[in-house]
């Protein structure tokens, strides 16, 4: 079946009878900033927002190189093996001077990619903070409309914006490494404290038992922070993606955490917060655009950006300027 993105409800038939052109479809549509395009996407999503919510949503971050893609390719295919279907939104960094990303997580997790249960939608991060693309929220839904049981998003890494995965993901799960001896050194504290899990990956080989000191360290380090929540104490556990150990205990170790945050209402509690919080960063997104959209911002944007740069204006008065352009009304014809 070909559906045109132009026609938002056969769009929307497509991705509920499982067809991966329609999702790649529907995924590419809600990522377009076109206008018409966001009209069409706001029509899909309206479709298919009844058929949304029924999969366990997990964030992934880590360090780098803490493996996260060949721990997100081992956890995929357990998932597989216990009769669910992953799907894996991985956000790529976009170059702040191309906009380019490399896109290469399919690349990375070629046995997954390559399983039809599976589904691996690389994207590009854009300019939003965190590392996650403006419009990953909308395409989870997508792919829950679709069947999708476990949906997973790898954000680009570790920094102070990772929140934006925190607000849209039910567990937010941190990959780490065993290191020098040093492990808690250079993990920022926001991060631990965001983490409803703490995974240390690469416990194998010579590193088994650094990885099983970084467990411990952790688990020591945790008992100092208030937990994000009175109803799950954060597990610290230790797997070897490479050699697929350990990923069992992941596995399980989600999915009692998906059950305890649902019976005590919690899980409820988190979504209902997260869709306010969304809404209200797409009211931002949309305010923000409508201000670079207005002529009379965009004749006066120049030289409110030369004046800033030469330091001829202070960019809170410039910011206060456009901001009463962009507030006059509007001429009559």
């Amino acid at each position: 079946m070909s559906v045109s993105p132009s026609d938002p409800s056969a769009l929307a038939k497509g991705v509920l009878a499982g067809e991966r052109r329609a999702l790649a479809r529907a995924i590419t549509l809600i990522e377009s900033t076109r206008p018409d395009h966001r009209e069409a996407a706001e029509a899909l999503m309206h479709d298919l927002l009844p058929h949304t919510g029924r999969s366990v949503r997990i964030g992934i971050t880590g360090v780098p190189g803490a493996g996260k893609s060949t721990f997100i390719e081992s956890f995929g295919l357990h998932v597989l093996a216990e009769g669910k279907r992953p799907a894996v939104l991985a956000v790529d960094p976009s170059s702040p001077r191309s906009g380019g990303s490399i896109l290469g997580d399919k690349t990375r997790m070629e046995e997954l990619s390559r399983d039809a249960r599976a589904f691996i939608r690389p994207s590009p991060s854009g300019c939003t903070l965190g590392g996650v693309a403006r419009r990953t929220r909308e395409a989870m839904l997508v792919c829950e409309a679709a069947g999708f049981d476990v949906i997973v998003v790898e954000t680009v890494g570790v920094g102070q914006s990772e929140t934006a995965v925190a607000d849209m993901v039910d567990m937010f799960l941190l990959v780490l490494v065993p290191g020098g001896g040093d492990e808690l050194q250079g993990i920022k504290k926001g991060i631990v404290e965001l983490a409803d899990a703490i995974v240390v990956n690469k416990a194998d080989g010579d590193l088994a038992k650094a990885a099983a000191r970084a467990a411990r360290d952790y688990k020591n380090a945790l008992h100092l922070l208030a937990p994000s929540s009175p109803h799950w104490t954060v597990p610290v556990l230790t797997c070897s993606a490479m050699e697929r150990s350990g990923i069992d205990d992941v596995w399980t170790m989600v999915a009692g955490y998906r059950d305890t945050m649902d019976k005590a209402g919690a899980l409820a509690e988190r979504r209902s917060a997260q869709a306010h919080a969304w809404m209200w960063s797409e009211v931002s997104e949309t305010m923000l655009q409508a201000l670079r959209d207005d002529p009379r911002v965009e004749r006066l944007l120049p030289d409110m950006e030369r004046a800033v740069a030469e330091g001829r204006m202070a960019p809170g008065a410039a910011a206060r300027q456009l901001v009463e352009t962009f507030r006059l009304p509007l001429a009559r014809p």
